[in-house]
């Protein structure tokens, strides 16, 4: 059953859940490919649900051209189907059957960039969540899975690499200077992993064995121009490989791994069996072209993308309300193969801030849902933050509790169990419970409640008994406690860690891990002879907003002695965020506090330079705003300038000397090049702020070796307005005006620049040749950046930002929906903007109805203008 929600939408239910009344057990696929029109012949062997005898085929299908229709090799009369623009039903089947259909599709014209589509010269796929109903009739749902074989078709000089899902048959030469290559892919999988390119591509390929002895191409593939640029995404491939082996026994299970780059692709990567896609973005690097961050993006996304090979693809998913089960679980695996190839602390400090500052807003705002949602209009709507990054940290506080081993046992067990299988999030949690031991069943509320909790905690010290009360609080009033694991650490006068246990008669204490299970608990210190200072909530180890009243001189003290890396940059962000919302009563000793940890942290060559480089980035402005009833978008916004100038000014020697220091090591692509390039330009921005002129940003650009240096020069010049600034992006322009992904670059710089009339310049890129509606990278490059990152301009005092993004997306949801609703989704704290934003942003909201055509913008709308 369905309801209708307020835009006039049918609703899916969770609840409403049915087992799939006919399976396919098997899909052949014949594909006649041509940019303007492509012909696909389907053959599905079909069989019936014993328990659901007689009820209707039910076929999904959107924007297709049928042009025959057989049953067990009979044609079909109209009289025996009912056709209309989203379905094919046929009534009174019983038993197995082989139905074929014949359809017409246009990739050309798709710029919806799901179903069969084209970027460039060549043909691409995009299926998730519901993009192979654009293809050909099918029972489009994740919980249908048969087996394929696929055959390509196409003219062999303008298609002459031809590739699908599983392993290569055949490829044979037909007649007209046409050929055909046959794929099988002999794992049960569900339609949303269906894959095909086609095109003039080349290839960087390694030969590998895996831990099992099997032989396997892993083949990374781009436009002829770009294969030199392939090579370190074709060595993450064999890193992701090798380490699911050694970390999750997890070996690969067919004879190639293709990995395809295109230009125009709405998502970051898509995990098709065998057969990955990706944007372009996250397969080409050089140091010419790409950033230290590129690099990093490139090895997390192909780690996840590999990563799903287990996690999502040989153990997929019941239906779309499991979304978590396959993204929650595979961000934390990629978040963990990153943290081992790279510096885990820096790592899950970036981690942290992202749940931060993105996700914990995602909570608080008009677009909150749990993990699991119960319902949804659009299910495109729902790869959102919450669901991948609030669903890796469940993942992860699971892996807290139940310590490495144990997880590890409980993760054997779920693969064992649901290969091949739809899986739930139940059995992904009676898995771990099997292995363990343990009773999972209230930590599963965390997929099912919305919000972010909190905790209060308050603490007194008397008769050498140190007492700790924690208070649960949740979004909603009638939510139940949740078990989360909370890591404490005390330390005495001088900085060193207390080795004591607490007592508690309603909480399980594991050392100083504490398993928080009820709405309140108590925990007693006993036998210290001082005061201690509590650390709370180290490694992140729950994702939870904690409240303790730390006053500055006690964070800054944590900031000095806190053993976790974590938590010592979050220690001086809480110093920062409390200078910059006025939480201490003594506002300039706060400032001085937080001024001297900095100074300490430049002054420790020890120290790793990318640590250092995260605890000197002040919180982002999404972090403030989310600490704020009403947020003052004024107010932070010129706090925030006015501290980093200050820090800056105070610092000007420092910063000089750590820059100058470091130049040595600042190259090549080893982590320590990397941060040691961070810091540098951390400093650099610094200075800038002293500098009108930007004279050092300016030598920099000038000198620069590659991209992460150049970019960020560029970034300094123009976001300062120097005088060096206009020839700077006429410099870069030319020389990268040929590759999209660098133009990308700028053209994000100008956006984010930090002034109200950016808004201008970007109006400007919109009615300029560099402005590509049909290309998501561009539109988030140019609007994307301008509203996600740069509030001096969205939130302009007179509404103009949210007027420039307000009157494109409806051109845009006609052209790509699900671009047009991720940038509408930056509306979604609105009515908590204060300066008289709310009310415009609600004016230009409004301006909205009736103007959009895609269910997946109008679904966001309905949800944000929710009373």
């Amino acid at each position: 059953m369905t309801d209708s929600g307020p835009s006039g939408q049918t609703e899916t239910l969770l609840s409403d859940y049915r087992a799939p009344a006919w399976r396919v057990l098997h899909v052949e696929l014949a594909f006649d490919l041509d940019a303007d029109a492509t012909e696909v012949v389907s053959r599905l062997h079909l069989q019936p649900d014993p328990q659901q005898a007689g009820a209707t085929l039910v076929l999904d299908g959107d924007n297709l051209e049928l042009l025959s229709i057989a049953l067990d090799g009979q044609p079909l009369e109209p009289a025996h189907y009912r056709l209309d623009a989203h379905h094919l039903r046929i009534d009174g089947l019983a038993g197995e059957h082989v139905l074929e259909t014949r359809c017409r599709i246009h990739p050309a014209r798709n710029t919806r960039l799901e179903g069969l589509y084209r970027s460039g010269e060549s043909l691409f796929t995009q299926c998730e969540a519901q993009g192979f109903r654009r293809i050909t009739y099918f029972i489009d749902r994740p919980d249908v899975m048969p087996t394929w074989r696929t055959t390509l078709r196409a003219d062999k000089m303008r298609y002459p690499v031809l590739l699908a899902n599983g392993n290569p048959l055949a490829q044979t030469d037909l007649p007209e200077g046409r050929h055909e290559a046959a794929w099988e892919n002999p794992h049960r999988t569900p339609c949303y992993l269906f894959a095909l390119v086609a095109g003039r591509l080349d290839c960087v390929r390694k030969d590998v064995v895996t831990a099992e002895g099997r032989a396997v191409a892993l083949q990374v593939w781009a436009a002829p121009a770009d294969i030199a640029r392939c090579g370190y995404a074709l060595g993450a491939v064999e890193r992701a490989l090798r380490w699911d082996e050694q970390r999750f026994g997890r070996c690969y299970d067919l004879s190639v791994f293709n990995v395809v780059a295109a230009q125009d692709f709405t998502m970051g990567a898509m995990e098709n069996k065998g057969l990955n896609i990706f944007n372009a973005r996250y397969i080409l690097a050089d140091e010419d072209t790409a950033t230290d961050a590129d690099y990093q993006g490139i090895e997390s996304v192909i780690g996840h993308e590999y990563f799903h090979n287990w996690s999502g693809n040989r153990v997929t998913l019941r239906d779309w309300f499991q979304l978590a089960l396959k993204e929650g679980l595979t961000v934390f695996r990629d978040q963990e193969f990153v943290s081992d190839l790279q510096s885990r602390q820096v790592k899950r400090i970036e981690d942290v801030r992202l749940l931060r500052a993105r996700q914990f807003a995602e909570d608080a705002g008009a677009l909150a849902h749990p993990v699991r949602p119960q319902r949804y209009r659009e299910i495109n709507n729902f790869y959102t933050l919450t669901v991948y990054e609030k669903g890796a940290e469940i993942v992860r506080m699971l892996h807290t509790l139940l310590g490495e081993a144990s997880f590890r046992a409980g993760m054997d067990e779920y693969f064992a169990t649901n290969d091949g299988r739809a899986a739930t999030l139940e059995d992904f949690l009676a898995a771990h419970a099997k292995a363990s031991g343990r009773d999972l069943s209230q930590f599963a509320r965390w997929y099912a409640q919305v919000g972010t909790p909190e905790l209060d905690i308050t603490d007194d010290f008397a008769d050498g008994r140190y007492t700790l009360r924690i208070a649960q609080r949740q979004r909603d009033a009638d939510a139940q406690p949740l078990l989360m694991p909370l890591r404490i650490a005390l330390y005495d006068a001088h900085g060193q860690t207390l080795v004591a246990s607490p007592t508690s008669a309603d909480a399980v204490v594991h050392g100083d891990l504490i398993e928080l299970r009820a709405a309140t608990h108590t925990l007693v210190f006993a036998g210290l002879a001082r005061r201690p200072l509590p650390s709370f909530n180290q490694g992140l180890s729950a994702p939870v907003k904690i409240h303790h009243g730390y006053t500055a001189e006690e964070l800054a003290r944590l900031a000095r002695c806190e053993r976790d890396g974590l938590g010592r940059w979050d220690m001086l962000q809480q110093l920062a965020a409390g200078v910059l919302l006025h939480r201490f009563d003594d506002h300039a000793g706060a400032r001085a506090a937080l001024s001297a940890a900095i100074g300490d942290l430049l002054d420790d060559a020890s120290c790793d330079p990318a640590f250092v480089a995260e605890c000197m980035t002040l919180p982002d402005f999404d972090t403030l705003a989310d600490a704020q009833a009403r947020v003052d978008i004024d107010g932070l916004l010129a706090a925030r300038k006015s501290l980093l100038r200050d820090l800056a000014r105070a610092h000007a020697g420092r910063l000089r000397h750590r820059r100058d220091a470091l130049a040595a090591t600042a190259s090549g692509l080893s982590g320590a090049a990397m941060g040691a390039r961070r810091l540098r330009n951390t400093c650099l921005a610094w200075l800038t702020e002293l500098d009108p002129d930007a004279w050092l940003a300016s030598a920099q650009f000038d000198g620069a070796a590659g991209m992460t240096d150049r970019l960020a020069a560029l970034r300094c010049l123009v976001h300062a307005g120097a005088p060096a600034a206009e020839p700077a992006e006429q410099a870069f322009v030319q020389r990268y005006r040929e590759d999209p992904l660098s133009t990308d670059k700028w053209l994000a710089v100008v956006a984010t620049r930090p002034h109200a009339d950016a808004v201008e310049r970007v109006r400007a890129l919109l009615d300029s040749p560099w402005w590509t509606p049909t290309n998501p990278n561009r539109v988030r490059a140019i609007l994307g950046s301008c509203s996600r990152m740069n509030p001096a301009a969205f939130h302009r005092a007179d509404g103009a930002g949210y007027a420039l993004l307000i009157d494109v997306l409806p051109t845009l949801d006609s052209i790509n929906p699900q671009v047009a609703a991720r940038l509408l989704a930056g509306f979604e704290s609105w009515r908590r903007w204060g300066g008289g934003r709310d009310a415009l942003a609600g004016e230009h909201l409004q301006r909205l109805r009736g103007r959009l055509a895609s269910r997946d913008a109008n679904d966001l709308l309905a949800r944000l203008l929710k009373a």
